[in-house]
């Protein structure tokens, strides 16, 4: 199992929109709208990296709203 954090910056006013709405994605655990650089973060699992990429790619960058991602892979050292 892969796990990762997704930083999302949003339009203005849209943080709880999509936060909301990414919440109810298949492999997404959590999604709170937070303060800072950041107006969403999002813990996922799948099953690999490249279901992960496809979660990422497919489903969470087509939520309306949404301006910019970065996907911060979990590592176990």
């Amino acid at each position: 199992m892969v796990h990762a954090y997704i930083l999302i910056q949003t339009e203005v006013g849209k943080a709880a929109a999509v936060a909301a709405e990414i919440a109810g994605i298949p492999g997404v655990t959590t999604s709170e709208d937070v303060t800072g650089p950041y107006d969403v973060i999002v813990r996922a699992e799948a099953e690999n990296v490249d279901q992960l990429g496809q979660l990422v790619v497919a489903r969470v960058q087509n939520v309306e709203g949404i301006t910019r991602t970065l996907t911060c892979p979990v590592v176990h050292l």
